[in-house]
């Protein structure tokens, strides 16, 4: 079923939808002022997503759904109290009069599915990143959140850390001049070059797989391939390293050069195997031009074992050239590690980005770091700028703790609800970084080949490409 009409048969069209006249927030506060949630997807990833939304204050945690009755279980024990569901078209259904807000942390290709039921019901959503699976579902999710007029949050935490914020300041004030070109890396593979596996196994006792599937094909079950963790590899369930980390590292790049979505996008990468994502991949985009870019702007993203690759611009001071093949081929645990260490002098952080301008280059690693200016291969003192920058923007001091700092990016979404701040991610910012990454996932299936991006009309001038911005919904 092609994926308009299962929105329309589902009661979900975009098109036509009435606009709702307020915030449903006005009936959250009816009950006791406290927000209801409901939680879709709460393993992983999800079981932190329901732990920090549920840590606000005014948060009750009402419904949880799973898919996999051993993930459910261990929600179940944190909140007692609350409801649980498989099937979160049952829960919606069941308990729209006792939940206010949704939290979508599912795999990727159930995002937009549960997000546009949710907010078609006048639901204030937090979906995870990336946004959507498709390009299209972005747009539509979008669109969607602008009729109903409500509350949205993509679920990118390190949005609301002090150093992203800073340095999105720092280059919207101008610190580097105006932009020509951005490197963005990481070393984490959620790519798979392997062949897609054979045969099927026992569906666990604990698992739905019909449900898990939801609208993608109807396949197999296979034991580790897909559930828990490594549907991310997989193009029928996820977006790759680019929609896992990128969104993440994409985001402060983005937001402060106010960027839309790019003119052109080429991927070097392998050759499509049809079901894994490559586990490296060079994706170049060129961006039409900003107040705070040059004529366009430049982007290059490095993903996989042994990102980025050797550039002049990602040079630092003090950096040595490597003799040795045991540095340069360091492990991929080392490589993949996610702690916010600060690297060796003249070592690249491992995942980052550097903006390139006029008047030099600024490094921002990931994640909870300062940035960092470097002016004719030196490290240059940005104190006094970056003290004229909290004090302008009441920022206050950085706070590296990241059990405190994370849950800000929920509590701000629980806020918003109640009309007592505004989202900074919401999904009129979220779906174009989402589909500029999306974007990217697409060209991955074109190696080595210039797209050409046509944004008012959504479609490539290479009409090979435009198979892949909308996917077909199975009925489940």
């Amino acid at each position: 079923m092609n994926k308009r009409d299962f929105l329309k048969k589902s009661g979900l069209g975009v098109a036509g939808l009435a606009i709702a006249p307020t915030l449903l927030m006005s009936a959250a506060k009816t009950k006791n002022g406290r927000l209801r949630t409901a939680h879709i997807g709460v393993g992983n990833m999800g079981l932190a997503d329901l732990k920090d939304t549920a840590s606000h204050p005014l948060v009750d945690v009402t419904a949880l759904c799973d898919v996999d009755s051993n993930f459910l279980n261990e929600a179940k024990k944190l909140y007692p109290n609350a409801k649980t569901f498989s099937d979160y078209r049952v829960m919606l259904k069941e308990m729209e009069d006792e939940i206010d807000a949704v939290i979508v942390s599912t795999p990727d290709h159930t995002h937009a599915p549960a997000s546009m039921l949710a907010m078609n019901m006048n639901k204030p959503v937090y979906c995870q990143k990336p946004l959507t699976h498709h390009v299209s579902e972005a747009r539509a999710m979008s669109q969607l959140a602008k009729e109903k007029n409500l509350v949205t949050q993509m679920g990118i935490q390190v949005h609301s850390f002090y150093d992203y914020k800073l340095a999105t300041l720092l280059i919207q004030s101008g610190i580097i001049g105006k932009v020509h070109t951005v490197h963005a890396w990481s070393p984490k593979n959620w790519g798979y070059d392997g062949p897609a596996p054979e045969g099927n196994d026992p569906i666990p006792d604990t698992l739905d797989w019909n449900l898990w599937l939801g609208t993608s094909a109807k396949r197999s079950y296979k034991e580790g391939v897909y559930h828990p963790g490594n549907w991310r590899k997989l193009m029928d369930y996820g977006c790759g390293t680019l929609g896992d980390m990128g969104v993440h590292i994409f985001d402060t790049p983005y937001n402060a050069l106010e960027l839309d979505v790019p003119k052109t996008i080429k991927n070097e990468c392998r050759e499509p195997n049809g079901f894994g994502f490559p586990e490296k991949n060079t994706v170049t985009y060129v961006f039409p031009k900003t107040k705070y870019t040059t004529e366009t702007l430049k982007w290059i993203w490095y993903d996989g074992p042994g990102a980025p690759k050797e550039h002049e611009d990602l040079i630092l001071p003090g950096a040595k050239k490597e003799t040795s093949s045991a540095t340069k081929d360091k492990s991929l645990e080392d490589k993949m590690s996610l702690d916010t260490k600060v690297a060796s002098e003249g070592v690249l952080p491992e995942q980052g980005a550097m903006f390139v301008g006029e008047k030099g280059r600024l490094l921002l690693p990931h994640f909870m770091q300062l940035p960092k200016k470097i002016v004719n291969g030196e490290y240059v003192d940005i104190s006094s700028e970056i003290e004229a920058v909290e004090k302008a923007n009441n920022m206050g001091k950085p706070i590296r703790n990241y059990a405190s700092e994370g849950p800000k990016h929920y509590h701000q979404f629980v806020d918003a609800c109640f009309g007592k701040d505004e989202c900074t991610a919401p999904f009129s910012y979220a779906s174009k970084l989402t589909e500029t990454i999306l974007l990217g996932v697409i060209a991955g299936r074109f190696p080595n080949q210039t797209l050409h991006w046509d944004s008012e009309n959504a479609k490539f001038s290479e009409e090979k490409a435009n198979q892949y911005l909308d996917g077909d919904y199975r009925e489940f």
